[in-house]
């Protein structure tokens, strides 16, 4: 007979268990991305009350040799950068802050560099140091002391620009992504790459600090060598609702929902204007990854994009985006990832969307539906001015179809394209057979094609769909035109060339 089940566990005392030295290797093995983790160096700096920050690349020639983030805030005495630089150690973080583990300055930096070093002073204390080396880390949490005198060369390199009489600068070094050879402009494409990235990413997860002319972040690239400034690169704000005219004029809509264990949530549900270029509208990823719930902590954006379990994106949804505060406080229903770049929300969020409404009691449902009626809306006039095809058929996946669709029109009457794969002669990529309507391709390149996985009906979707792109108009006449054989010669013979290729690999 099994005993009584115990609801609480009997103990008999304690003991101290203190860390493996691995511990900083897991806690540098977060997946940090480059600019989320410049990011959350730049948090600290608005934590601070800073005004202007300095993302400061070093190079000498060819070659990059280190990255500073500095600002002008309220810096750090002896004790407080200590507790700033112990593994776990966690200050009081004010209302408002945007810190939160007190793990981002560490784990950041040493996700990204082999040392992290940081010099700071307060306008009542003087400059003072500490340095982190992974290796050192490693081996048993050993931080260094930075020489007081190295720590006021650093201070004073940036007086006036931006350190006035206080801030702070954090230095990597060893950084992990930086090129290992410089030369034939290696190191001038990564930067090029690199700074458009870092400004887009800090553009729109900060936008709301950058809004403000009290606050400034700027990329520059210094030659330590000879001092020349080889770029100084202003981040300008990316507010992901930043249209000039909604796509609906009874939009933006402010909605209220009482989420259990939280209290009231304030969310404002705006849909964009279709076919829209703007930058803002684009930076985030692709259309299903764009849309849906966009989440601010104290003025931070840190979920661009998703649904959160509340329903599946789609493309008719692609110009719904919903501003999501969340609470200051900590609860069970919402969690936000250390690298702060998602929202992690209980059941009852979406349970709570269900139920939301605005003050003339339209349902957050009926927004979606908006959405959806816009983005129809639009493509059925784009729709309108393009020539009609046939349409796909068999061997082309659904979902693809379904895009045609919503693109194209089809011609009435006629009998789809089907994309198949069939025997056909050597040196042949494809084949049209008008009688059949039908698009051959050489099954010989099925297996490299689909890189030696199974095939099935709609396999290789990529594939077909550029091939019935290409080929589609050949089934809308009897004959082929001399400009088209010469088109259908060209395609035919870059393929087969490319198909082998594929083989040879």
């Amino acid at each position: 007979m099994k005993a009584d089940w115990q609801y609480d566990v009997p103990t008999t005392g304690t003991i101290t268990l203190p860390p493996d030295s691995r511990y900083m290797e897991a806690l540098t093995s977060q997946g940090y991305g480059f600019e989320s983790a410049v990011a959350d160096l730049i948090d600290n700096s608005i934590d601070a009350g800073a005004k202007d920050v300095v993302v400061h690349f070093l190079r000498d020639a060819d070659r990059l040799v280190s990255l500073l983030i500095i600002d002008d805030g309220n810096g750090m005495n002896s004790a407080e950068l200590d507790i700033a630089m112990t593994v776990g150690g966690r200050r009081n973080y004010k209302p408002g802050s945007l810190g939160m583990f007190g793990t981002g300055l560490k784990s950041a930096s040493l996700s990204h560099a082999g040392a992290v070093t940081v010099a700071t002073r307060t306008k009542s204390s003087r400059p003072v140091g500490r340095r982190w080396v992974m290796d050192n880390a490693k081996a048993g949490f050993q931080c260094d002391i930075v020489d007081p005198a190295y720590a006021q060369s650093l201070i004073d390199r940036y007086a006036g620009c931006p350190i006035q009489w206080q801030g702070t600068v954090v230095r990597w070094d060893n950084v992990k992504d930086f090129p290992q050879h410089g030369g034939s402009g290696q190191t001038d494409r990564y930067l090029t790459k690199t700074i458009a990235r870092l400004a887009r990413h800090l553009g729109l997860q900060l936008h709301r600090f950058l809004e403000s002319p009290d606050f400034n972040i700027t990329i520059a690239v210094e030659d330590v060598a000879t001092g020349t400034e080889y770029s100084n690169y202003g981040v300008e704000a990316l507010d992901p609702f930043g249209y000039p005219t909604p796509g609906r004029a009874d939009y933006p809509k402010k909605f209220t929902t009482d989420v259990p264990g939280v209290g009231q949530i304030q969310m404002r549900a705006h849909i964009w204007p279709p076919k829209s270029n703007l930058e803002s509208y684009k930076a985030v990823g692709s259309v299903m990854d764009r849309q849906g719930l966009y989440f601010y902590r104290n003025n931070r954006l840190v979920q661009a994009g998703g649904w959160n379990n509340f329903r599946q994106p789609e493309q008719h949804l692609s110009l719904a985006r919903v501003e999501v505060e969340l609470p200051d406080i900590e609860n069970d229903v919402f969690r936000l990832t250390v690298k702060k770049d998602g929202v992690e929300a209980a059941p009852a969020f979406a349970t709570s969307l269900e139920q939301a409404v605005d003050d003339d009691g339209t349902s957050f449902g009926q927004f979606t539906m908006d959405a959806q009626d816009v983005y129809r809306t639009a493509q059925k006039r784009s729709v309108a001015a393009r020539k009609p095809v046939i349409k796909p058929g068999s061997g082309i996946a659904k979902g693809v179809k379904d895009s045609f669709a919503d693109e194209l029109e089809f011609i009435v009457g006629e009998d789809p394209i089907e994309v198949r794969w069939a025997s056909l002669k050597s040196g042949e990529f494809f084949e049209i057979d008008r009688d059949k309507r039908a698009i051959h391709l050489n099954k010989k390149y099925r297996s490299a094609i689909l890189g030696g996985r199974d095939g099935s009906l709609n396999d290789a979707p990529v594939i077909k769909t550029l091939m019935y792109l290409l080929l589609h108009k050949a089934f809308e006449h009897e004959y082929s035109g001399s400009r088209e054989k010469d088109n259908i010669s060209l395609w035919q013979t870059v393929l087969s060339s490319a198909a082998e290729a594929e083989l040879d690999r």
